[in-house]
């Protein structure tokens, strides 16, 4: 089974600084709560996840790339594991306001229970995305610089 979701956002502040943090994998890890650690290396990350599915009782590895990347505005990436594949995408575009951030995704569960737990939890992780920007950008809660 394969779920796709989109989810868009407006952070207060120009696209060039949104894409210095989105464009990175650190960042991108970061902001993710099943994340427990992470590591990057030439541009591309590990992420070691501790989903609450009853098929996954240990750690997954997922091995993360960048497969395209059209500078200041888009990058998708790509991560494989055991239990899953993700690819995501964000999409950045200007506003009256700063930029907006459209955020997609794609994961294919290769266990029970990734696709649900993943749809569930989904606009709470994108929010968590939002935050860890916010954080970096040094930004009021609607992401206007401070």
């Amino acid at each position: 089974m394969v779920v796709e979701v989109e989810r868009t956002f407006e952070i207060g502040v120009s696209v060039e600084e949104i894409w210095t943090l989105i464009a990175d994998p650190a960042v991108r890890a970061a902001a993710i709560s099943v994340v427990t650690a992470y590591e990057v290396e030439n541009g591309r990350a590990t992420w070691h996840l501790k989903l609450p599915i009853p098929f996954v009782r240990q750690t997954a590895t997922v091995r993360t790339r960048d497969i395209e990347r059209d500078p200041p505005r888009y990058v998708r990436f790509r991560g494989d594991a055991s239990v899953m594949r993700v690819t995501g995408e964000h999409e950045l575009s200007p506003t009256d306001r700063g930029c907006r951030v459209r955020n997609r995704f794609v994961v294919e569960g290769r266990v029970p229970g990734v696709e649900s737990f993943f749809k569930r939890n989904i606009d709470g992780e994108i929010e968590n995305l939002r935050r860890e920007l916010i954080s970096r950008l040094d930004a009021d809660s609607e992401g206007h610089r401070t």
